[in-house]
């Protein structure tokens, strides 16, 4: 028994160990890291940032972190934000699904005047993966999250994925 409990803590540790190693390769790949990156860690101890997500509004809509603001992402609209968000100065961090998509609307709020921009490392799936809760469109908590697609979903290790 002592061996089938170690084998699975083993595989669990393994698995989101897996994950982040791939999210990791993932962000180095795709991210120029141009927007700083604050971590799940530092995220949950921060108080008030304001919270965007770069994500579609499908996606949003499933769940999102709980008071973040849907900017979008084909449909950004930076004149929107300008709007809710006047303070320049403000803390604002921005996410997606794993950071990609979130760094490119962060670049454009740094490039319109904003100074405190961060990128959520890991996106609403590191989020997710370090066991921290999401709320679905009506504000209740769910371990729905809308994985994108089958590809990027393998790096969505908790929760039960959306397509």
């Amino acid at each position: 028994m002592k061996i089938f409990l170690s084998s699975i803590l083993f595989l669990l540790i393994t698995s989101f160990s897996f994950a982040q190693n791939k999210i990791d390769k993932t962000l180095r790949k795709l991210n120029k890291e141009s927007v700083d990156y604050i971590h799940v860690e530092t995220l949950e101890k921060a108080e008030n940032p304001i919270l965007l997500d770069a994500r579609e509004k499908a996606e949003y809509e499933v769940s999102h972190i709980k008071d973040a603001i849907w900017v979008g992402y084909d449909t950004f609209q930076l004149d929107s934000v300008v709007q809710k968000i006047q303070n320049k100065n403000s803390e604002i961090v921005v996410y997606c699904s794993i950071g990609v998509r979130s760094e490119n609307i962060g670049e454009k709020l740094e490039k319109a005047g904003y100074t405190n921009v961060r990128n959520l490392y890991g996106g609403i799936f590191e989020w997710k993966n370090e066991g921290l809760p999401v709320v679905d469109s009506l504000g209740n908590e769910t371990e729905r999250v809308h994985a994108f697609n089958k590809h990027w979903g393998k790096l969505l290790k908790t929760g039960e994925k959306v397509y």
